[in-house]
């Protein structure tokens, strides 16, 4: 038996039950994944009040169930919710919880259809939200291993894409994030893990920027966001360069950034408010007389998903805990101009911060 994720699936039974729940139906892909290893695309799981589960899932993955979650029980069906209510162990009449945040109206009222058919028609369904994705939160030694094996994927592709030259003048926002994504699946990327932002000139004052067709030119800022995952487990990076001499209120603004940045990544510590953390990269940001220019929060948490808790912003309510896998990046975005942004990915770790990405975030100018 696979020791961690039964641990997991035994908290998981802990937090449902403290939800008023005698089992908790999952399907979300992701939380499927951690809570058994199986990251087929679909198929539902039944965590029973003791932490056993079963997982159902279709013919298509029927060898990879077993290679993946070896250690829950199988059902092999394309109705995934029946196929695991069919097998549930615990009385049939007792409160089901469920993922509200995946369940859909049509879905839910599937569900009732379902427990109908298993002769549980008058079952109280529990709706909870966040309940796997708290468990999550706290990364053990290898999740953080895997995400540092991620962060490595886009510091390698980085670096290619400098020495190779792939960042110029006229070449477009696509071809160069086309370029990144590319390297990053050599450095054994198993894909994005989202989509890759390049925002050149103007275009970086937007800071969700699509790549398009607009063409670097010199004394453009170029912003460039982008994550790599491996085992599921994402990574999130920003690097802003410059395409020759840039405005020097850009070139002003960039210090200005890069100062909040290393000053919020030293301040990572398990204990520390994330609000507080939010607080002394947005204080610098604002001294420096750009407040107003700094719209979004701080960061965001990292794991399965490239946005998950605790949330680094000003109003979070979250507290820093060892285990948690942070991103700290500020931003100042000036619209007509340009933006930056400098984000690497941090591990709350030995009650400090260790920051995964280690790219250099001095000024390229290229």
């Amino acid at each position: 038996m696979n020791d961690r994720l039964a641990a997991r699936r035994r908290a998981v039974a802990s937090a449902t039950a403290e939800a008023g729940a005698g089992a908790l139906l999952v399907t979300d892909p992701r939380n499927i994944a951690y809570l058994t290893g199986f990251r087929g695309s679909g198929g539902a799981v039944l965590v029973e009040d003791d932490g056993e589960a079963v997982l159902c899932t279709d013919s298509r993955y029927e060898l990879q169930v077993v290679e993946q979650a070896p250690d829950v029980g199988h059902v092999i069906s394309r109705d995934y919710v029946a196929g695991v209510l069919g097998r549930r162990r615990g009385p049939a009449d007792a409160p089901l919880a469920v993922e509200a945040d995946d369940l859909t109206l049509s879905a839910a009222s599937a569900l009732r259809g379902v427990l109908e058919q298993v002769g549980a028609a008058g079952t109280q369904v529990v709706e909870t939200s966040g309940l796997v994705e708290q468990v999550r939160r706290a990364k053990d030694p290898v999740e953080i291993g895997l995400i540092e094996r991620a962060c490595r994927v886009v510091d390698e592709s980085w670096n290619h894409l400098l020495a190779h030259g792939l960042l110029a003048e006229n070449r477009s926002e696509r071809e160069v994030a086309a370029d990144l994504e590319h390297a990053m699946r050599r450095a054994g990327s198993d894909g994005v893990a989202f989509d890759t932002i390049v925002a050149s000139g103007p275009n970086g004052a937007h800071p969700h920027h699509v790549p398009g067709d607009r063409l670097l030119a010199a004394g453009d800022l170029v912003v460039v966001d982008f994550g790599a995952t491996v085992s599921g487990y994402a990574s999130d990076c920003t690097r802003t360069v410059a395409l020759g001499g840039a405005a020097d209120r850009l070139l002003d603004a960039y210090e200005v950034v890069r100062r909040a940045q290393l000053a919020g990544v030293a301040a990572v510590r398990a204990g520390l408010a994330c609000s507080e953390l939010d607080a002394v990269s947005r204080g610098i940001i604002a001294d420096a007389g750009f407040d107003g220019y700094f719209g979004h929060s701080l960061g965001h948490g990292v794991g399965l998903d490239v946005h998950e808790a605790p949330a680094v912003s000003s109003r979070s309510a979250s507290t820093l805990s060892d285990g948690d896998v942070i991103t700290i990046e500020p931003g100042i975005y000036l619209p007509g101009l340009g933006g930056i942004r400098i984000e690497d990915t941090v591990a709350v770790t030995g009650g400090g911060g260790r920051s995964l990405t280690t790219t250099s975030t001095a000024l390229s100018v290229l």
